[in-house]
């Protein structure tokens, strides 16, 4: 497993690239949850979410050679993006695999940055396996999305500020995927403010990471549409590093409904004026719905992204209930 000093190295090597986020306090969530609530504004990162900072300690990490070879991975849409954004810069030939269920607004992104696009499958891990089949076909490197130190390194890059912009922080909400986000998040946090609870938070169908801890070793789980697309997909069989790190470090999971993403998504936009994505509300969600048991503050929640397409977007705040019959 990762140390904090590869979080603080990753922090001094990434920290003219992306932007130190603001850690805002919401009066709304506060009122209504009795303590202080801070959100962590992943969602205004320069690619929309918390990945830029990942992607871009990976690629900076790469020899010559292997730079030359190009890399590879397979996404839900913000990971593609921001390792196209960080491989651009890089002069890396990039190549993201994502599957059908990928959002339009995602894919055209990842376009746009200059990265070569395959759909493939109709599932997280169907595109992950063409990007491993790519990997050792053409002999590039693989960037798995959140299982990659490096990766969870750069995640962890958010604690860090966290701690500097709330030493006190009593409760820390991280939505969780993968676990390349609670992973990092989780690790810098628990060193540095061990009283600290860390809680992920997560969709309540297909959530593969709370399966897999469930179970006490890596499974694979059904991926459904959900408004938290983010965080859908497997977290592999053969994972090594993020599995162990979510069992060792999050204090709890908590699964939000459909309906309750769509209220996170709700009280961003009232309360804040913030444009967030499902996967980056589900913190908000978990505390609207009273799901945080034993509730001590100050907390802090990781929006982790904004990259929501627009239509959506407004469908969710207006109250538009077909869109969750639509999901699920």
């Amino acid at each position: 497993m990762i140390q904090l000093s590869d979080i603080n190295e990753a922090r001094r090597r990434i920290s003219d690239v992306i932007v130190n986020t603001p850690l805002i306090c919401s009066a709304g969530l506060s009122s209504e949850c009795g303590v202080e609530v801070f959100l962590k504004m992943e969602n205004r990162q320069k690619t929309g979410s918390f990945k830029l900072r990942g992607a871009t300690n990976a690629i900076s990490l790469l020899t010559e050679a292997e730079k030359l070879r190009g890399v590879v991975t397979a996404s839900t849409g913000n990971h593609g993006r921001a390792v196209s954004y960080a491989a651009t810069a890089a002069k890396v030939r990039a190549t993201i695999c994502v599957s059908s269920l990928v959002h339009a607004n995602k894919i055209a992104e990842i376009r746009r940055l200059g990265a070569d696009l395959r759909i493939v499958g109709n599932s997280y891990d169907e595109a992950e396996q063409e990007a491993e089949r790519l990997a050792e076909h053409d002999r590039m490197m693989m960037l798995h999305a959140s299982d990659n130190p490096a990766i969870i390194a750069g995640q962890g890059t958010i604690g860090l500020e966290v701690l500097e912009a709330l030493p006190n922080v009593a409760t820390v909400l991280v939505a969780l995927g993968g676990g390349g986000l609670s992973a990092g998040v989780g690790l810098a946090i628990s060193s540095l403010r061990p009283s600290a609870r860390i809680l992920g938070v997560t969709m309540d169908r297909g959530a593969a990471m709370k399966a897999s801890l469930e179970a006490g070793h890596p499974v694979e789980v059904e991926e459904f549409p959900t408004l938290a697309d983010a965080l859908c997909g497997g977290i592999g069989l053969r994972n090594k590093l993020t599995f162990k790190a979510c069992q060792s470090l999050l204090d709890d999971v908590i699964l939000v409904s459909e309906e309750e993403i769509a209220a996170g998504i709700r009280s961003a936009y009232d309360h804040e004026r913030e444009v967030v994505e499902g996967a980056g509300a589900v913190g908000i969600a978990a505390l609207l719905a009273g799901k945080v048991a034993a509730l001590k503050g100050p907390v802090a929640i990781v929006i982790s992204g904004g990259n929501i397409d627009m239509a959506l977007h407004r469908r969710v705040i207006t109250g538009d209930s077909n869109i969750i019959q639509q999901v699920g």
